[in-house]
């Protein structure tokens, strides 16, 4: 294989009326995405070149993966704009990926038209209705290599921009290809989507299920703040597999949603984005007796993920849940500060990790993607790329890895990577801020904001939230006079939190 359409098409001869992508406006089976997909792709014909960005503006649904299958179909590769996100990051992305077009439906294309002025907007409703054009279709295929980009999410960046991260048709079939395998995925599971299509483990529900002719029953978002209705629709569904964030799993266990009704055919339940707290792994383990239980780890760089651990219901796991081993054909290993590999137990090492399932690297960031993507340290003979996480890890006396933080300031917060200095970059732009720091505490996952200025909390709280994603904004804001700097000149980020630890303890007593 060397695209990834040839799941869709596989599928589609295979199971052709059986539901293939199903939201709460209804169901297209197989016959239908395959069909509908190829003419939007006839539709774009004179709009969208080979290896050339589009861009899908509307709600998370069933329309919006048409338009990512419309696009790939048409040459070009897909990123997702949730029309949820803040104008200005919206434009902000915009500008970086300059796409040939935006795809949108009828509901969003006045403001899809003012957001994104001088980009031809298109409706989908209408390109679904045009013929399609199989001659055209065939002559892209030819042109056609797996080495292609597929599609572009953005990450936080470090220099106050976001980072589009490239991933290709190869990189997409050959994790996907392991890890539907791994977890002996079928066209019999019903996979519920709850990733935002922006956030690369939706990558997993789309493409596992387009390969293995399972049903992709995509959430409402807005299910995810009301817990009982949430597994209402998780049991009408009959769903088989959950590859959720930690946060969605949390947000139905802490608030006892489980107690309430229990999705029992359910029978995979898989999670990353942060660390799984146990208290919450044991209440969905103890409602899904028969089901497995995954943990996994990777970055949006090396395509969802690169280990994995499945849950031993007789261990205690008493230094925590390990991120695992190693996906087949990823290798994953730890350097030390000078390059040198690290083998032996209980040292901490930064993540590294090579294999064809590494993106293409940054979106026009040359800088950026040869700092992250770089020659393989351990030797010099020929190019080996080796993409280096910044995740620091250990190994414990079974070889298996465990997570130990971040070896910069990227955090992990609500199941997004979020890099500190974008959130710093962003207030310090507005009037009122002086000075700010942002610390996180990865022990309760809490983001705090400390600023210099006159600005009052509400108002500041205000101006991120029409700026930043909702996941970005601190959930507290801590006014200053001046910041403790270390010995180097630079913010005491230790000092910061210590300070509200401290003033936790106090207000507890």
């Amino acid at each position: 294989m060397k695209n990834v359409l040839e799941y869709l098409e596989n599928s589609a001869a295979l199971w052709p009326d059986k539901p293939g992508v199903t939201d709460e406006g209804g169901t297209y089976t197989f016959r239908d995405v395959y069909n509908k997909s190829r003419s939007i792709a006839s539709a774009l014909a004179q709009d969208v070149k080979p290896r050339q960005a589009a861009a899908v503006f509307m709600p998370k649904g069933k329309d919006a993966l048409l338009s990512f299958f419309g696009i790939v179909y048409a040459g070009g590769f897909y990123s997702y704009f949730d029309p949820e996100l803040p104008v200005s990051r919206l434009g902000v992305v915009a500008a970086i990926l300059n796409p040939s077009v935006i795809l949108t439906d009828r509901e969003h294309m006045e403001v899809a038209k003012t957001h994104f002025s001088g980009i031809p907007c298109f409706c989908i409703e209408q390109l679904m209705q045009n013929r399609e054009d199989t001659a055209y279709l065939e002559e892209v295929r030819r042109q056609q290599v797996d080495a292609d980009p597929l599609y572009v999410n953005f990450t936080s960046g470090s220099t106050g921009k976001p980072k589009g991260v490239v991933v290709s048709h190869r990189s997409v079939l050959d994790f996907i290809d392991v890890f539907s395998h791994t977890f002996s995925l079928d066209s019999r599971e019903c996979i519920a989507n709850q990733a935002p299509f922006d956030f690369d483990v939706s990558v997993k529900d789309i493409y596992s299920a387009m390969k293995t002719g399972a049903e992709l029953v995509i959430v409402p978002r807005e299910l995810f703040s009301r817990p009982a209705e949430l597994l209402d629709y998780l049991c009408e569904h009959e769903i088989t597999t959950m590859i959720w964030a930690v946060s969605a799993l949390c947000l139905v266990s802490m608030f006892h949603g489980l107690d309430y009704r229990c999705p029992g055919t359910v029978r995979k339940v898989m999670f990353s984005g942060e660390v799984m707290p146990k208290k919450q792994l044991k209440d969905w383990m103890e409602h899904l007796p028969e089901a497995m239980f995954v943990n996994l780890y990777g970055p949006t760089e090396i395509t969802c993920n690169c280990t994995y651990h499945v849950i031993d219901r007789n261990r205690a796991y008493e230094q925590g849940i390990p991120i695992g081993t190693p996906f087949d054909n990823e290798q994953v290993f730890l350097v030390d500060d000078e390059g040198g590999l690290v083998t032996e137990a209980d040292r901490i090492g930064e993540i590294c990790v090579r294999g064809t399932a590494l993106a293409l690297g940054y979106y026009d960031n040359v800088e950026q993607t040869g700092r992250a993507f770089v020659q393989n340290p351990l030797h010099s003979l020929y190019l080996d790329p080796v993409y280096k996480t910044g995740d620091l890890a250990k190994y414990d006396e079974r070889g298996e890895l465990y997570f130990c933080g971040r070896k910069d300031f990227q955090i992990k917060y609500r199941g997004h990577r979020i890099e500190l200095e974008e959130i710093e970059g962003t207030m310090e732009k507005m009037d009122g801020v002086e000075r700010c720091v942002c610390v996180f505490d990865e022990e309760k996952s809490r983001l705090y904001g400390f600023y210099a200025g006159n600005i009052d909390k509400k108002t500041l709280h205000q101006n991120l939230s029409a700026t930043l994603p909702v996941f970005m904004i601190p959930e507290r804001l801590v006014q200053k006079e001046s910041f403790q700097l270390t010995k180097n000149g630079k913010a005491d980020r230790k000092a910061l939190l210590a300070e509200i630890k401290r003033g936790d303890k106090h207000a507890k007593s």
